[in-house]
């Protein structure tokens, strides 16, 4: 598996990390004996690069992880460990938290979670649209003075945040919602990381399984809560979308590669400085993912695929306006 550095001067990382997500119950039921397969079989692939947060699953994902380091302590250096914290969720509502001892608290709680000494790479999860980036690159410092955290990176923040932030002090990382779906970061973001040196982690690089050779179907979605919430996965909006993938799944086919192979593929293809953190629950779909590491498609199937699925094509908005609190917008 092809390494980058994280950032200018971080580890070196696949290309392809493990999106922690699908540990927890996000997108269907799991279990940790599944987490700890794909575990497995990601040291035999060469994926190193594990991503996570400390509410996916309310903590399920970081359990997973750490309780795998338990059963096999040799695993922790094969891995580089992200994780992110300043989202709280209460019964019938969730704020954005950017204050020292929220992340402290929250680091405290991940690093007994996940049984490591030291995250390797700490998001803020979501930046408060309050707080100026000052006071919270200060509390960020801080943590990586107490050696609980190595590195820094962020998460849906603007070119213009990530700018003044790494003037303060270099950011490592900067994650945002990009696949053959979702392509705003391309009005900005991803030039911005790449100038600056900052890796560009690219999440939901398959759109939430609408990339894959098995799409989440209205029955599916009306069972997941997190996805029934989204427009782009709502009545006639998935119904079109759900229509419009069908090319896309036969070209895939007809040059005999999975589409979420052939999905990451186009991504890594894009910009020499991302990262991919597709989710799975299975080994047989780690296979497909792995696969995007190989040199699968070309220029002229990166044309098709672009005719096929040109930018805009999604009917329907990525977050409802619930989930858009955190963001930063600007295109």
């Amino acid at each position: 598996m092809k390494k980058v550095n994280l950032g200018l001067n971080g580890p070196k990382v696949s290309v392809i990390g493990l999106g922690g997500m699908s540990f927890s119950d996000f997108y269907g039921k799991t279990t940790e004996k599944n987490t700890h397969n794909i575990l497995d079989k990601a040291i035999d692939y060469g994926i190193n690069l594990i991503d996570t947060a400390n509410i996916y699953g309310l903590g399920k994902s970081e359990v997973g992880i750490g309780n795998y380091f338990k059963k096999k302590p040799s695993s922790k250096s094969k891995f580089v460990i992200c994780t992110k914290a300043s989202i709280e969720i209460n019964k019938d509502s969730r704020r954005i938290n950017n204050s020292y001892s929220h992340l402290e608290k929250e680091i405290d709680k991940s690093l007994k979670k996940l049984n490591v000494p030291v995250i390797d790479l700490f998001y803020i999860h979501r930046k408060n649209p309050n707080l100026s980036i000052e006071p919270i690159m200060e509390s960020l410092l801080k943590l990586i003075k107490k050696g609980k955290i190595k590195s820094i990176g962020f998460s849906e923040i603007a070119p213009s945040t990530l700018i003044s932030a790494h003037k303060i002090y270099p950011v490592s990382a900067i994650q945002s919602e990009y696949s053959l779906a979702t392509r705003i970061p391309e009005l900005g973001l991803l030039q911005t990381a790449e100038r600056l040196g900052i890796s560009f982690v690219a999440f939901s690089p398959l759109s939430r399984g609408l990339l894959t050779d098995k799409p989440p179907s209205s029955r599916k979605v009306k069972n997941i809560p997190f996805l029934k919430e989204i427009p782009r996965f709502q009545g006639n909006n998935l119904v079109k979308n759900l229509e419009i993938v069908k090319n896309f799944r036969l070209f895939c086919q007809n040059i005999d590669h999975s589409s979420s192979s052939v999905a990451l593929a186009w991504i890594l293809k894009k910009n020499k400085n991302i990262i991919v953190i597709p989710g799975t629950r299975s080994t047989h779909h780690l296979e497909q993912i792995y696969k995007a590491s190989k040199n699968i498609i070309n220029k002229s199937d990166i044309e098709t695929i672009e005719k096929i699925l040109p930018p805009g094509w999604a009917y329907g908005d990525r977050y409802s306006e619930q989930q858009w609190i955190g963001p930063e917008r600007y295109c």
